[in-house]
């Protein structure tokens, strides 16, 4: 789907293929030479782009896409999958030589998952990418871009990136990835950002902390003046949405087995800009936030399990959005 129209939030960043693999022993070494016996291989998308996209669809956003893939089949599988799900593919680029992000996602017996991955084609995207794009970016409500951290031509203008975002008329909201990138680099941009949640582990790497409150004591003395919060994984999330206010959002109960947490994260992150771009209260937003990631969990990849908004609000505790 390309779309040039007005949206609640364009994505931007980072699209994936996502090849899954289950079980997979995480806790010993596979060894060389082996073959072993796995569930039937599964091809899906993955990557902020793909995985927030797709949820906040299904929470009944309206979306558009920014990124670059490659041109080969892998690309193809990209786009067709966003236009599929009613996604603007208006700010997808093709990268001439350069391959499709693609992921190989190994999990084992539990859920926990570890990554093999090839950055690709989002590599490349860069400040100039940013600019070329400024009348998408103007077209939202908000911007989403990530994963900080596996971005490498864009982390060192990303201040002057979201910058230009801001100017063109969007909100902004930061997400991290691989190991969360450094402080060094996030902190000059953290005074444009108006949302920015990473996990804990990303914020330690970042800010050498370990208590969540000094963490966004931290991002606050480095400028960020937005929602702050760090996710905590099974401890739910700690949100600020001012300097010294502090909300602890509990995890909800999945509403099925655990099958997979991939995309947990992701789709936290989509449900809380959707609670907010609907208007609901902090406190509200984190708890469909919290939703939409007990929804992800239930089945494999990152979007199988994701429900409707109103299913989510159901399981968030909810009985209406503010009008």
């Amino acid at each position: 789907m390309v779309s040039a129209g007005p949206s609640d939030c364009i994505v931007c960043g980072t699209c994936t293929v996502d090849i899954l693999v289950r079980p997979v022993g995480l806790t010993e070494p596979i060894g060389g030479g082996r073959l072993f016996e796995v569930d039937p291989i599964d091809v899906t998308t993955g990557g902020i782009v793909c995985n927030s996209g797709i949820a906040m669809r299904r929470l009944g956003l309206t979306v558009d896409a920014a990124s670059i893939v490659g041109d080969d089949f892998w690309g193809g599988v990209v786009r067709s999958r966003l236009g599929s799900e009613e996604i603007g593919t208006a700010a997808v680029e093709v990268h001439p030589s350069l391959a499709t992000s693609t992921t190989a996602v190994l999990i084992d017996p539990s859920g926990e998952r570890s990554f093999a991955h090839h950055v690709g084609a989002p590599q490349s995207l860069d400040l100039a990418f940013i600019r070329r794009h400024a009348a998408d970016f103007g077209r939202s409500r908000m911007a989403l871009i990530g994963y900080f951290g596996l971005l490498p031509s864009l982390e060192p203008m990303l201040d002057m990136a979201v910058a230009a975002v801001r100017a063109a008329g969007a909100a902004v909201a930061l997400e991290t990835g691989g190991s969360g990138g450094t402080l060094e680099t996030l902190a000059p941009a953290l005074r444009y950002v108006d949302l920015y949640v990473p996990s804990l582990d990303e914020a330690r790497h970042q800010t050498g902390l370990n208590d969540p409150r000094e963490i966004i004591a931290c991002y606050r003395r480095h400028g960020a003046g937005g929602i702050v919060g760090v996710k905590l994984g099974s401890r739910g999330t700690l949100l600020s949405g001012s300097a010294g206010e502090f909300l602890d959002i509990p995890c909800v109960p999945a509403p099925g087995p655990v099958a997979d947490t991939t995309g947990a994260g992701d789709s936290l992150l989509a449900g809380l800009i959707a609670g907010l771009l609907r208007g609901m209260p902090l406190a509200q937003a984190g708890r469909l936030g919290a939703a939409t990631a007990a929804c992800c969990v239930t089945a494999m990849g990152a979007t199988a399990g994701l429900r409707s908004f109103e299913e989510t609000l159901r399981l968030a505790g909810g009985v209406g959005v503010p009008e």
